[in-house]
């Protein structure tokens, strides 16, 4: 998963972990992405704490106060912040009755020559392997190469994250190269396998 850096980890590590569609249950109705918002702060932190365990081996380890309502409405501001600045798009993963759900983001986006930005996204235990995160990456890569205008995303996974690998690879990105020691994650640097997605230029 690409850079999930002021939420949850330097990676796209979490986006599916384990094999997709694992447990044989449908993708329930009515899911969707939306920016996130001030008020998410408080459900937010109550979903990382409830997957903090889950989430614990694809991302860095965290102070306490990461996993409470004020530290995640100062890590919520900021997101938009750089919403508002044009070097972010912040979103977060919501049910039918937009309960959140995970997260998905634009970071690092980069105007001019570049037109580039780096995506990063997440899914709470009990609902991931159901292509949650399959369609929220398809929606953000939509809104990316259409309204945002970019021309290149990336993302990054741990070596072992063959879920979150085939999350990428069916929405069109492909694997450019290994990055050696890139994020500290679990405690430990480890390598990361680096992807790309180039928007398709018009015949």
């Amino acid at each position: 998963m690409g850079e999930l850096r002021s939420f949850v980890n330097e990676e796209a590590a979490a986006g599916e972990v384990g094999n997709p569609d694992q447990h044989g249950a449908a993708r329930p109705p009515g899911v969707t992405s939306r920016l996130i918002r001030s008020s998410d702060a408080r459900p937010l932190a109550a979903l990382l704490t409830a997957n903090r365990e889950f989430l614990g081996p694809w991302t860095p380890v965290r102070e306490a106060a990461f996993f409470t309502a004020d530290g995640q409405r100062g890590l919520v501001d900021a997101a938009l912040a750089a919403h508002r600045d044009g070097t972010g798009f912040p979103c977060v993963i919501t049910d039918r009755n937009d309960r959140l759900i995970g997260q998905i983001m634009l970071t690092d986006i980069h105007r001019g020559p570049v037109q580039s930005g780096s995506v990063g996204y997440w899914v709470s235990e009990e609902l991931n392997g159901r292509g949650i995160a399959r369609d929220a990456l398809g929606t953000i890569v939509r809104h990316a190469f259409g309204p945002l205008d970019l021309h290149r995303l990336t993302a990054a996974t741990l070596l072992a994250n063959h879920a979150s690998q085939r999350v990428l690879e069916s929405a069109g990105f492909t694997r450019i190269g290994v990055a050696q020691s890139a994020y500290r994650i679990d405690g430990r640097w480890q390598d990361h396998l680096l992807y790309q997605l180039v928007r398709p230029e018009p015949r």
